[in-house]
């Protein structure tokens, strides 16, 4: 009798193997997209892709060296909002695995050696703090003394971080500043601008390559298409801030889908002769 009146525990679907496309609209399975490195099966939406996951989608197997992971950001203003912000650090670094926004060092690609930095969305928007700034400055210094090619992959949508103040904003010309040095000493820089690249990173460090790649239907800009209206009530053209429309406005040199970004940065590093 007790076992007539027991209810069976009804089956469901576990929670997270399905994800929602937001382009598309599309319910797609997740371990499908994340065999494709993130990119919807459906419209070839390019989701979000970690800075660990960047690294292992472009250089080879147990190749990179990272450097500088030891620089921790400092309160040097004080700075609280709804939260001091060492202890929104603290959360960032538990929620993220990453002791910053930035992740730099030496790898290979196909066999080239090259110094590799990415900026990391999920970690404060990727925002430029002094942490960030430094890392990129620094690693750009090595790969000048190296004479290795340099690439970076920005991911930065939040441009300088306002809990350091002026800090912050000096990152933007002391990278661009590093950056010019290497140039004159005949590096090769290549820049990846992902979804989204904005702000600070946009206005330094991400637009200064010799050669500018994107991903598909990525948002690359200064300020966003809310921040452009409210301030000066001007309407944008049809998929403006889009990597379609800068390629198409000679901003950037070409658009790579992100399953062939590693042939294509290994054949560019080849062609350029570095």
């Amino acid at each position: 009798m007790v076992l007539k009146n027991r209810q069976k525990a009804k089956r469901g679907i576990p929670a997270g193997l399905w994800i929602l496309c937001p382009s598309c609209k599309a319910t797609v399975y997740r371990k499908e997209v994340e065999e494709r490195l993130n990119v919807c099966p459906e419209c070839d939406w390019h989701f979000y892709l970690s800075a660990r996951d960047r690294i292992r989608s472009l250089l080879d197997p147990n190749s990179f060296e990272e450097w500088f992971s030891e620089l921790r950001s400092c309160d040097a203003i004080g700075f609280v909002d709804r939260m001091p912000y060492p202890e929104r650090l603290k959360k960032e670094q538990e929620k993220t695995g990453l002791t910053e926004a930035a992740v730099v060092g030496k790898g290979y690609i196909r066999g080239r050696p090259v110094v590799f930095g990415v900026t990391d969305f999920a970690f404060m928007a990727g925002s430029m703090g002094s942490v960030v700034g430094e890392k990129l400055t620094a690693a750009i210094e090595e790969a000048t003394r190296l004479r290795l090619p340099l690439i970076i992959v920005s991911g930065s949508g939040g441009g300088a971080r306002m809990q350091e103040g002026i800090l912050s904003l000096m990152q933007m010309a002391k990278v661009s500043a590093a950056l010019a040095r290497y140039d004159q000493a005949n590096g090769l820089y290549i820049s990846v601008l992902t979804n989204p690249t904005m702000g600070g990173a946009a206005a330094s460090f991400a637009t200064l390559g010799d050669i500018i790649l994107a991903e598909p239907r990525a948002l690359i800009g200064f300020a966003g298409q809310r921040t452009i209206w409210a301030t000066v009530r001007l309407e944008l053209p049809e998929g403006f801030q889009t990597s379609e429309f800068l390629l198409q406005h000679g901003f950037i040199d070409r658009i790579v889908h992100r399953k062939d970004l590693r042939t294509e940065l290994a054949r560019l590093i080849d062609y350029c002769g570095k």
